[in-house]
């Protein structure tokens, strides 16, 4: 039996993720679960086969969650639905990271279908959304992305360099990079462009 949850933002109702998934024999819903930096401790408790993350966050936003949760329930598969009309839902091209990702608009057999490939160990990015990422990706590495994340969150460097495993310097090195990338005069010059851009929320 294929265990999943949904977490989604507090007052978002998007995708009805339950009543597409709830008529599959194989699946049990155990919850819809609130986005956020308690996440991780909350699946840890429910342990749920996969997550799906339907949420009006970014990608650079999802990602040190995202990893949060897998450091603590590492079997758990995470799927992110994407608006592909946003670019900062876009599957990053250099990608490393926990994140699978699927339209939002995906009909039901593909969502039901994209569960089963997670909970069996496969990894799913839709074709659809590769694609326009090709088309729009300033180049940002999933790393960038997540030190990106945490940095719009107000992290200092310290905490980010903490919180993604790092060394203070290295993650200096990625801000340059952001900033590099970007066409920023700085750090908060690179997260006002990465908003304005919709890279970020």
């Amino acid at each position: 039996m294929i265990r999943v949850a949904v977490a989604r933002d507090e007052g978002y109702f998007g995708v009805p993720v339950r009543a597409l998934l709830e008529s599959n024999p194989d699946m049990h819903f155990i919850g819809t679960l609130p986005f956020g930096n308690n996440l991780p401790r909350v699946a840890s408790e429910m342990w749920p086969s996969v997550i799906v993350i339907d949420t009006e966050y970014m990608v650079s936003q999802v990602l040190p969650v995202a990893n949060a949760v897998r450091s603590a329930n590492p079997s758990c598969a995470l799927l992110l639905l994407c608006d592909p009309s946003k670019r900062g839902m876009l599957p990053p091209r250099h990608r490393s990271g926990p994140l699978n990702f699927l339209p939002k608009d995906a009909s039901a057999a593909l969502l039901a279908d994209s569960v089963r490939r997670l909970a069996g160990g496969e990894r799913v990015v839709s074709a659809r959304l590769q694609t326009a990422s090709l088309l729009t990706d300033k180049g940002l590495t999933t790393r960038e992305l997540e030190v990106l994340g945490l940095a719009a969150e107000g992290e200092p460097v310290k905490e980010i360099a903490r919180k993604l495993f790092l060394s203070g310097g290295t993650v200096r090195n990625y801000l340059s990079a952001i900033i590099a990338k970007t066409g920023a005069r700085n750090r908060l010059d690179a997260i006002r462009i990465a908003r304005k851009d919709g890279w970020l929320r």
